[in-house]
């Protein structure tokens, strides 16, 4: 089965799960290009996207969603020290903010200013 999205479609199903839209737009992206170049894109690996369409993934599905709709969908957050990020972006920094490196100002702006957002609060502990 090489159309990604028909994999997404069958290999969802199989598992009696919903297919979310991102995953499907995931898909529809790798058909239209590559699944190498959709994660670079994402700065994933490709079998990562390939786990996700696959619905065999085990990591974290909120990380890869963010990542996905920051990156294809340029979906934003209000940050309350840089104005609008995209979600992907959002992610970034507050994956920095877990350890304060203070090599320049903007590291330090954003350690106090994630470490203080309630985006950053997730409940299982991980950003």
């Amino acid at each position: 089965m090489s159309d990604p999205v028909e994999k997404a479609r069958a290999s969802w199903a199989a598992q009696h799960k919903d297919l979310p839209a991102w995953v499907l737009g995931l898909a529809e992206q790798c058909k239209a290009s590559s699944q190498s170049k959709v994660a670079k894109q994402l700065g994933v690996s490709a079998a990562m996207v390939s786990n996700i369409i696959a619905a065999k993934y085990p990591g974290d599905m909120k990380r890869a969603e963010d990542l996905y709709r920051g990156t294809f969908e340029r979906e934003t957050i209000r940050c309350p020290a840089l104005g609008d990020l995209t979600l992907d972006r959002c992610r970034h920094w507050r994956a920095r903010s877990k350890r304060l490196v203070n090599a320049n100002a903007r590291n330090v702006t954003m350690y106090r200013a994630c470490n203080a957002c309630p985006v950053n609060r997730d409940p299982e502990g991980e950003a």
